[in-house]
């Protein structure tokens, strides 16, 4: 199939994103179209955060959710990992080939402390806890999974970031011997992400080593992956193997690819619609309900953690800087 016929079919009817690489082309020609406008802002650099407190009490309280929790089954078998696949099905089945140990992440940029240093060592001393948070991703789709890992803020201090340290950025490895979906050009590979650096030591920021009381599966990002349950899923990077310290804002893979569909940010917010899909509703993978034909629910505003971030947003333009 062509990409003119791909772009054809119905948005509701497709699962594999990457045939719209060239969708900013398109909708770029869409003179006046709300797309456009808010592409406008993909180079530009964002206000500063305001200079606001985190009230920890509040940020604990988003720590657990009594929400029905998505089945170990489904929350490992439909996945979003393009280095293995870019079905929903093909991580599960493809990603036994990714080795997880011995694992190392190199540190730099604007740190004290920056050097090489392995999985053990990185976490050493850090007590592991359980966190039941909602994931929700940009296709509109939800699950609810317990995580298992360290706020990554307790990592990070480690290093020293220095004053010019206003951003975190993170790569995935990039091995096209473990990850045979390398060898298709979908991303500009390797995966990289990038959070500011109040969101990075946000108390709700986890750095996952595991789910369901498990280590993490290979197809959910073993053994290391980012878990920011305000934002889409795609800021979630999986299998990292390097964290930066940056003074400007990092290159970020879909961003870069198709900045008016995936904003920096990438908060959730259901008043800001996906060109292709709207974001006011989602499907919740709960329970032993069917993945295709779960209930849909209404989207919450930072995907129902607005208590514990909204201060960090305090004065931005949510609609521009999506």
């Amino acid at each position: 199939m062509s990409l003119r016929d791909a772009l054809r079919i119905p948005a509701r009817q497709i699962t594999d994103e990457a045939v719209y690489r060239h969708r900013r082309q398109l909708l770029a020609g869409l003179a006046g179209g709300p797309a456009a406008v808010l592409a406008g802002c993909s180079r530009a650099e964002p206000p500063p955060p305001p200079a606001r407190p985190v009230d920890p009490v509040r940020a604990r309280a988003g720590l657990v959710t009594t929400e029905e929790r998505t089945t170990y089954e489904d929350a490992t078998t439909y996945n979003n990992f393009y280095e293995f696949g870019t079905g929903k099905a093909d991580p599960a089945r493809r990603a036994k080939s990714l080795r997880t140990s011995p694992w190392t992440v190199a540190v730099g940029g604007e740190c004290a402390r920056p050097g090489r240093i392995g999985l053990e060592d990185l976490l050493k001393g850090l007590r592991p806890e359980e966190r039941v948070y909602r994931l929700r991703c940009v296709e509109g789709w939800s699950m609810v999974i317990p995580w298992l890992g360290v706020p990554l803020r307790d990592v990070l201090k480690r290093f020293g970031p220095t004053s010019k340290a206003r951003y975190v950025a993170f790569t995935t490895l990039g091995d096209a011997r473990q990850m045979p979906g390398l060898a298709w050009p979908s991303l500009d590979w390797p995966y990289r992400e990038g959070l500011r650096i109040d969101e990075a030591m946000h108390p709700l920021t986890l750095l996952a080593t595991g789910m369901y009381g498990r280590a993490l599966p290979p197809q959910n990002g073993a053994p290391l992956r980012l878990v920011v349950p305000w934002k889409y899923g795609f800021k979630s990077i999986k299998s990292i193997v390097r964290i930066d310290f940056v003074e400007r804002r990092p290159f970020t893979s879909w961003n870069d690819m198709q900045p008016d569909e995936y904003g920096f940010f990438a908060n959730v917010n259901p008043a800001v619609d996906h060109p292709r899909w709207s974001q006011k509703t989602e499907r919740r993978i709960a329970g032993a309900g069917s993945k295709l034909f779960a209930e849909r629910i209404p989207t919450r505003l930072f995907n129902g953690y607005a208590e514990q971030v909204a201060p960090l947003y305090s004065g931005m333009d949510l609609r521009r800087w999506f």
